[in-house]
């Protein structure tokens, strides 16, 4: 991809990027602009329960039901994902990031959001990126930028989404979805 990160796209990390928090996830752009970046991981759950975090949401949220964790910023905090049902309308509370996708605020009654949304997913905080830091990590190879789909983002099977985006993209990137934690084995 010849330009910079944009909001939309697909962050995956690579076998570079070693352990830590990030291993083996898929990050989807929310924001990228000259001031920094930021996205949700959309590949782990949250140890919360959603219906324990946000009850009045739990019956709008997509399949499999539950709290995804979005990143180590604001963990506390909750970041709403939302597909639009009617594409012609902008329900109030909510802002596009890409196509019929957006950010939906959870302050929005749910009275509202019922009926108006398509997919909706429900993250605990957040992944972000100082101006600069995401392109130098980039530019060390710690990710991998790819086009995202819907069923990325609100898929229901998400345990295995890091091996099914590298696979798809075909080519060498698709061997990285074999990748072992023993070095020795790959």
């Amino acid at each position: 991809m010849p330009s910079g990160p944009r909001a939309g796209e697909l962050l995956v990390a690579t076998a570079a990027h070693g352990g830590g928090y990030f291993k083996q996830t898929v990050i989807y752009l929310l924001d990228a602009d000259e001031s920094g970046a930021l996205g949700v991981v959309l590949n782990r759950l949250a140890p919360a329960d959603l219906d324990e975090v946000l009850p009045q949401w739990g019956d709008l949220v997509s399949p499999p039901r539950a709290l995804f964790a979005g990143g180590p910023v604001s963990p506390n905090g909750a970041v709403c994902v939302a597909k639009l049902g009617n594409p012609d309308e902008d329900p109030p509370g909510w802002r596009r990031v890409n196509g019929d996708v957006g950010l939906l605020h959870l302050d929005t009654p749910v009275e509202i959001a019922e009926g108006a949304y398509s997919d909706l997913r429900i993250f605990a905080g957040y992944a972000g990126w100082e101006a600069g830091q995401l392109e130098g990590e980039l530019l060390q190879g710690s990710w991998h930028r790819f086009a995202s789909t819907e069923a990325d983002v609100f898929g229901t099977h998400q345990d295995d989404l890091w091996r099914r985006v590298l696979r798809r993209q075909g080519g060498d990137t698709a061997w990285f979805a074999s990748y072992t934690d023993d070095p020795e084995l790959n």
